[in-house]
């Protein structure tokens, strides 16, 4: 059996008032670099991976290096974990993008399947991508632990594979930053141990919010 724990980088600045981040170099806040490290604690305490698998972008990368510090391995990039590139709508506010063309802004959360960003990619794109890492990692690492560092639309996409759900349901899946997600695939079958597990983030939750 191959045990996959996917989670997703720490805490940057345009999760909230939120941005289209995608590809946008952004380097950790306080509060993630907080987060980074309590998921790091959390998965060397209990899961002791043999492998670290991290998007390209310096937020996942300074998670992944959180993670493979406490757990004494190291951690490699893997270009097909990349964030969604959203072309012309790169770092703008939700407000800009949707002054920018309404129609689209809509579609993205009504019919996510079907929008294919200007100068950018398409949830498809992003499907085949993190399809690769997994074939990846499966042949690679049978009978390991694994860590994947991605981002908020990787993880959803990925998470929409192993369930068997299509791109459409792509708003249903909720992804935090630092979440964990906990996915064993043996024999070709697949079964989702959590989604989105926080609880060892409650104390920087509660770090952060009193300030």
């Amino acid at each position: 059996m191959t045990k996959i724990l996917l989670t997703r980088h720490g805490h940057v600045e345009g999760i909230k008032p939120e941005r289209f981040r995608g590809r946008q170099p952004l380097e950790l806040t306080a509060r993630g670099r907080a987060q980074a490290a309590a998921v790091a604690q959390c998965i060397a305490d209990a899961r002791q991976p043999s492998h670290i698998y991290t998007s390209p972008l310096g937020r996942c990368v300074e998670t992944a290096t959180a993670i493979a510090k406490a757990c004494g391995i190291a951690a490699k990039t893997c270009d097909a974990l990349n964030d969604i590139d959203y072309g012309a709508w790169q770092f703008k506010t939700f407000a800009e993008a949707k002054a920018l063309d309404p129609a689209l802004f809509a579609a993205w959360f009504a019919t996510p399947h079907l929008v294919r960003f200007a100068n950018g990619e398409a949830l498809q794109d992003v499907a085949a991508r993190v399809a690769d890492a997994v074939r990846m990692v499966l042949a690679r690492h049978a009978e390991e632990t694994i860590v994947l560092v991605g981002h908020d639309s990787v993880n959803r996409v990925l998470l929409l594979g192993f369930l068997d759900l299509p791109l459409s349901a792509y708003w249903r899946i909720a992804q935090e930053p630092c979440c964990i997600n906990e996915i064993d695939v043996s024999g070709g079958m697949v079964c989702i141990r959590s989604i989105n597990e926080t609880q060892h983030l409650d104390a920087v939750a509660r770090e952060y919010d009193a300030r």
